[in-house]
């Protein structure tokens, strides 16, 4: 096993770059996987098969942040039509629309469902009771640039963000206040709440770094081989994985940054990259518009690959998923 390739599953359908994705938590019918892309038409895939299911028809514009609710049962989308959508993710309807003022980056669902933040171009973050949804959201003031990625963490007490002032930020829920702070150097790329809630990733430059949570401070930092744009961190803490511009996906040792394996699958500058729940595989998604998914373990039998006969040579189009577009999800 130890001289086996990377035969990535490429999931094909979008016409434009992926530039985000995010899993589900395991439900009673595995996983789930939602994709944003620059062609306005986010698409939900079984996760760990890449199995396409359905595409949200509604948005006018690009599509730059995706979320999955834990169960899977609601998506949330937010695009440069100025709109965050919540979606019915088993009927494919839309539930609702929160209107913005500018461009919305970033939508994550708190962990009980019941609300939804977003990061947009205004400069602001908001939470939107989705049991109140015509009610005045929460909103929270002080980055200077667009929020590029917004999540809630410490069991939904606090959200933290990212932005383009090189920033990132942990906002009080009570008090509606920034509590700490990080400054970057260049414009955070990517940020990745770990799911036990102890770390935070964040990239910038060509740099991975790990904070801890609850006191912002610094656990761990590795340069990459190249300008990273996103990097996620195993459920286990035992390895990351990152990828950017040299179309490469890289695996690294989380204890001393030691490099594993890099594998070249996109065609594409990655911009987007996930562990599935279970850490089985990670997600990748890229400027030439499709999503790749990998083993954690090449050579495992899982998923697809239980399919796939596993040879020491990588062989590109051994598993494509044609997905067609023009069917919302049902």
């Amino acid at each position: 096993m130890a001289n086996l390739r990377q035969t990535p599953l490429t999931c094909s359908g979008h016409t434009r770059p992926v530039v985000h994705l995010a899993f589900s938590d395991v439900t009673e019918s595995g996983y789930y996987l939602i994709s944003a892309c620059k062609d306005g038409k986010p698409m939900l895939r079984q996760g760990d098969t890449g199995d396409w299911i359905g595409t949200f028809e509604g948005h006018k514009g690009a599509v730059w942040g995706v979320a999955l609710n834990p169960e899977a049962t609601r998506a949330a989308t937010g695009a440069a039509d100025f709109n965050a959508k919540v979606w019915d993710a088993i009927k494919g309807e839309e539930i609702h629309s929160f209107q913005h003022n500018h461009i919305v980056k970033s939508v994550n669902f708190s962990s009980d469902s019941n609300h939804l933040c977003t990061g947009s171009n205004e400069k602001l973050v908001r939470i939107y009771d989705l049991n109140k949804p015509e009610s005045t959201p929460q909103v929270f003031s002080g980055h200077s640039g667009g929020i590029k990625h917004v999540t809630f963490f410490k069991d939904n007490t606090a959200l933290v963000s990212c932005a383009d002032d090189k920033t990132l930020r942990i906002w009080d829920r009570a008090s509606g206040q920034e509590t700490m702070r990080l400054d970057f150097p260049a414009i955070p790329s990517s940020m990745e709440v770990s799911r036990d809630g102890n770390v935070i990733t964040t990239t910038h430059s060509n740099v991975v770094t790990f904070w801890d949570s609850k006191e912002l401070t610094k656990i761990r930092e590795f340069t990459v081989p190249t300008q990273v744009n996103s990097a996620s961190l195993h459920p286990d803490c035992s390895i990351f994985v990152c990828g950017g511009e040299d179309l490469k996906m890289y695996k690294f040792d989380y204890s001393t940054g030691a490099e594993i394996e890099s594998f070249k699958g996109h065609f594409g500058p990655v911009h987007c990259v996930r562990f599935s729940p279970d850490g089985e595989l990670y997600a990748s998604g890229s400027e030439d518009g499709t999503l790749r998914l990998w083993q954690t373990t090449i050579g495992k039998t899982y998923g697809l690959w239980r399919c796939i006969e596993q040879t020491p040579v990588m062989q590109e189009n051994s598993a494509v998923i044609n997905n067609k577009q023009e069917v919302p999800a049902s």
